[in-house]
């Protein structure tokens, strides 16, 4: 079939290529006077819409982290002018781009890696000890290959930050009258995927207009991967989402992340 025939990958990356070249939320870097306060102590960072809880991250001086998936020259330079020794590991060059222009325009130390979030066979063993994965991985058709890559390059005791949408938001057909009638009408099934669930017209118009192609995977695989991979989820959030997109973000949070550790035993 057509659809099985389509690169998704690398359709993803030229699309976030464009979203950073147009400078979209997740593509404006932060300004020098938000570094220069992350060097005296005072920033924050996000892994949903509200600032994350920094008990999650620890005391981050001198520790090695991983911004999985999460280019664009926002949290990758604001954590290593706090203190950390910075990667940033992306698909899309553009995005990897914001990050070493904040890094050479403020003297930051940062590293920047071109790649896909699923493959992080270019980073040793125990390399990391935190990786910080915004919400991303709804543009990889299967979530489980990131957490255990994710596991395999976190140090015993390492920590996994990790956010991701609720999956009901891709269960609903998205006719605009529906949605103006306040409707909300299930349609697709779990596990989603624009190339599995849209019809070819619309699959067409993703792709003339280098929209991303997405993939809505089940809390089985989202937080069940992460036990399964051998993590602890030791922390839970979750979050309403600000700006409603679909319906159901007004009704119940759609923003989740996890805080999940690799044990120091591996029997424990």
């Amino acid at each position: 079939m057509q659809n099985q025939e389509i690169d998704f990958l690398h359709h993803n990356q030229s699309a976030w290529n464009k979203q950073a070249l147009e400078q979209n939320e997740w593509s404006k870097a932060v300004s020098t006077e938000l570094i220069d306060d992350a060097r005296k102590g005072i920033w924050e960072v996000h892994l949903t819409p509200k600032p994350l809880n920094k008990e999650w991250l620890g005391d981050i001086q001198g520790k090695n982290i991983l911004c999985l998936a999460s280019a664009g020259g926002q949290q990758a330079p604001v954590l290593a002018a706090a203190g950390a020794s910075v990667v940033v590991f992306d698909i899309s060059e553009e995005q990897l781009k914001q990050d070493e222009w904040v890094a050479e325009r403020d003297g930051l130390l940062l590293k920047t890696v071109q790649g896909d979030m699923t493959d992080l066979s270019i980073f040793e063993d125990e390399s990391f000890d935190i990786v910080f994965h915004p919400i991303s991985n709804h543009y990889v058709e299967n979530v489980n290959p990131v957490w255990k890559e994710a596991y395999r390059v976190l140090k015993k005791g390492g920590v996994l930050l990790a956010s991701f949408f609720n999956p009901v938001v891709f269960v609903a057909d998205r006719n605009p009258k529906d949605i103006e009638e306040g409707i909300i009408r299930p349609r697709y099934t779990l596990p989603y995927a624009d190339l599995k669930d849209l019809d070819q017209q619309q699959i067409d118009r993703k792709l003339e207009n280098r929209e991303a192609l997405v993939f809505g995977h089940s809390l089985s695989d989202l937080i069940g991967g992460q036990l399964r991979a051998g993590f602890l989820i030791e922390d839970y959030t979750e979050e309403m989402q600000p700006n409603p997109r679909f319906l159901i973000d007004r009704y119940l949070p759609t923003f989740m992340a996890t805080k999940a550790v690799k044990l120091t035993r591996e029997n424990s």
